[in-house]
C-alpha cells in the first residue's frame, strides 16, 4: 500500500507541476494513432455499422492493454521496474496540469483585450465555432472545458486506478498491473470517444459503442465531482460551496451528455455564473439549456475555476494517498 500511495501522489504531482509533455511516443498519442488505423481498416471492410463500432472498440482497447500487460509480465522479477511503469502509465493518463496550462494564455489574452488571440487559444480545447465569440463567450467556453475535463482528465482516471487496486484482490494478478491496465482502459475509451464519439453522419453508427462506454465509465466519477467541487468551493474565499451543491444537483442533467453537466453545474454554482446556452458549432447551432444562474462568465471566473479544480484535485489525491498508506 505505501507503494500504491507513492505512485498515486507522485503521478498527481508530476501532472500538476510538469503537465503533459508532447512527444511522439506518448502513450495517449500512440493510442490515438492506433485508433485511426483501426478506423481506416473497418471502413475499408464496409463495416460502418454497429458491428464495426463494436470491433473498433474491442480492437482499439485490446492492443494497448495487451502491450502494457506484456511489459508488466516482463518486469515481474523486477518490482522497481513495475512501480516505475505504473507511475509512468498513471502520469501519462492524467491531463489536468496540461489543461490548466492551456487556460493561462486564454486568460492573458483576455486581460490584454486581445480577442482574436483568445479565440485562437480557446479553439485548442473546445470543438465549437469560436470565430464570433465575445470575451464572455470565450470565458464560458474555457470554463466549461475546464469543468468537464476535471472528470475526464483527472477524477475518472484516479477512480479507475483505485478500482483496479480493489479488483486485484479478486484476480490472480499483481495490484499495480491491474490498476495500471484499468486506468489505461479508461484513457483508451475516453480517447475513442473524443475521436469517434460524435453524433453526426460520419460517426453516428461507428462511434456509438465508444460513446456509450465512455458514458458508462464516467458515470460514477461525474457524480462524485459535485461533492468534491463543493468541498473545494467551501474552502476557497469568494466561492460558494452551497451554490456548488445546490446548482450541481439542480442542473446536473441539463446537457445532451449524461455526465458533462455534473461538474459544469457545480462550477457554475460555485462561481455564481451561467454556463451552457445556445452554442455555435461548425455548420449548426445547438440550443443547450442554461446551467447555473447569475452573471455571465469573465476572465476572473477562468482564474477562479483553475483554483477550484486544483483544490479539488488535492482534496481527492491527498486523502487517497494517506488512506492507502494507513491501510498497511
Amino acid at each position: 500500500m505505501p507503494t500504491f500511495a507513492a505512485v498515486l501522489l507522485l503521478a498527481v504531482c508530476l501532472d500538476l507541476l510538469i503537465g503533459d509533455p508532447r512527444y511522439a511516443l506518448h502513450p495517449v498519442r500512440l493510442i490515438g494513432h492506433w485508433i485511426g488505423v483501426v478506423e481506416i481498416w473497418i471502413r475499408r471492410c464496409k463495416l460502418d455499422n454497429r458491428l464495426g463500432s463494436t470491433l473498433l472498440y474491442l480492437l482499439a482497447c485490446t492492443l494497448p492493454l495487451a502491450l502494457v500487460g506484456g511489459l508488466f509480465c516482463l518486469c515481474a522479477a523486477a518490482p522497481t521496474l513495475q512501480v516505475l511503469l505504473a507511475l509512468f502509465i498513471l502520469y501519462s493518463c492524467l491531463g489536468l496540469g496540461d489543461l490548466i496550462a492551456h487556460a493561462r494564455p486564454i486568460m492573458a489574452a483576455l486581460e490584454n483585450e486581445q480577442l482574436q488571440a483568445a479565440r485562437d487559444r480557446v479553439a485548442w480545447i473546445v470543438g465549437r465555432d469560436v470565430s464570433q465569440l465575445d470575451a464572455s463567450g470565450i470565458a464560458r467556453a474555457c470554463i466549461e472545458s475546464l469543468a468537464e475535463n476535471f472528470v475526464d482528465a483527472f477524477l475518472a482516471p484516479l477512480c479507475w486506478f483505485i478500482f483496479g487496486l480493489y479488483l486485484s484482490h479478486y484476480l490472480p494478478t499483481a495490484p499495480l498491473s491491474t490498476a495500471s491496465l484499468c486506468v489505461l482502459w479508461y484513457r483508451t475509451t475516453n480517447t475513442l470517444d473524443a475521436m469517434v464519439g460524435y453524433r453526426n453522419e460520419r460517426y453516428l453508427q461507428l462511434g456509438c459503442i465508444s460513446a456509450r462506454m465512455d458514458d458508462c465509465m464516467n458515470f460514477i466519477p461525474a457524480r462524485l465531482s459535485i461533492l468534491i467541487l463543493t468541498l473545494a468551493a467551501a474552502l476557497l474565499p469568494g466561492l460558494s460551496g452551497m451554490g456548488a451543491w445546490r446548482i450541481g444537483w439542480r442542473d446536473r442533467l441539463k446537457h445532451p451528455s449524461p455526465n458533462s453537466a455534473h461538474p459544469e453545474a457545480a462550477v457554475a454554482g460555485a462561481l455564481g455564473i451561467k454556463l451552457g446556452g445556445p452554442t455555435q458549432y461548425p455548420g449548426r447551432v445547438v440550443n443547450k439549456k442554461w446551467i447555473g444562474e447569475g452573471i455571465t462568465a469573465s476572465v476572473s471566473d477562468i482564474r477562479n475555476t483553475c483554483h477550484l479544480i486544483i483544490t479539488s484535485a488535492l482534496i481527492v489525491s491527498l486523502p487517497l494517498s494517506i488512506g492507502l498508506f494507513v491501510l498497511t
